[in-house]
């Protein structure tokens, strides 16, 4: 049995943020754990509130689970302060933290704003040189790398811009470009065009959240850095291909849909 803790906020509609993370790891058959970082009220519609939880909290929270059940893989997403993010940093050097992947959750995919301005300097400077990939979308590798993405090639552009400050793995996820569904994964130079099908389906909320959780349980499992992004992509297109369809905006994903 391999373990992963997911450090992110939650959905209290059920399709995103630790519980999407939760329903993912064990569909691909592991044993999942949680840090919660902030409580939101949401639904297929938007956040309607957000309440962050304590530096403390959130400290005592990473270590009763490393100081018992030690994590093979973490994912982070959704992470409202620069404090909270900090104190997750320390903890990440304290503990030793392997297999790290950092969803940067800045904008929902109804629209709504999920991570403070103030907080991104953060991101960028402490936790993300932290990070084994990170899987930013398009408008989050915009931010990231201050370069307008139109196309393809904007996506490789965005990604160097990225690296000029981070060694690890970047994968840029290309579902909101129009002209393609493909995702660019950047590694150690390296270009690796990953395709996928465009579905027609828009229930797809908690898309990025089910594609890093599923990556840090396949790095948990033991495959490459590769292998656990195509596996992960692979899951995530079966999970949107099932067509579940429950509220009234972008429904969530069936992730058991292999079971």
């Amino acid at each position: 049995m391999h373990t992963i803790l997911s450090i992110a906020g939650s959905d209290s509609s059920g399709g995103a943020g630790i519980q999407a993370d939760l329903k993912t790891i064990t569909c691909l058959g592991e044993y999942g754990m949680t840090a919660i970082t902030a409580l939101t009220a949401q639904n297929t519609t938007g956040v309607e509130s957000v309440e962050v939880v304590s530096v403390p909290m959130v400290k005592a929270q990473m270590d009763a689970v490393f100081q018992d059940i030690r994590p093979d893989a973490l994912k982070l997403g959704m992470i409202a302060t620069p404090e909270i993010m900090l104190a997750i940093c320390e903890k990440l050097i304290e503990y030793k933290a392997e297999n790290i992947v950092v969803d940067p959750v800045m904008v929902a995919t109804s629209g709504s704003t999920l991570m403070e301005n103030r907080t991104v300097r953060t991101l960028k400077e402490q936790l993300i040189p932290l990070a084994d990939i990170i899987t930013p979308n398009i408008s989050e590798a915009i931010v990231l790398s201050g370069i307008a993405i139109k196309c393809k090639e904007d996506m490789i552009k965005a990604a160097e811009a990225i690296a000029a400050y981070y060694t690890g793995a970047i994968l840029i996820k290309g579902g909101h470009l129009m002209e393609s569904a493909d995702d660019l994964l950047y590694q150690r130079g390296e270009t690796i065009w990953l395709s996928g099908e465009r579905f027609e389906n828009e229930n797809t909320h908690g898309t990025g959240c089910t594609l890093s959780s599923a990556i840090a349980t396949f790095l948990a499992k033991g495959c490459s850095m590769e292998e656990s992004v195509r596996n992960a992509k692979e899951y995530v297109a079966g999970a949107i291909a099932a067509n579940l369809d429950l509220g009234r905006g972008r429904g969530p994903l069936w992730h058991n849909h292999a079971i």
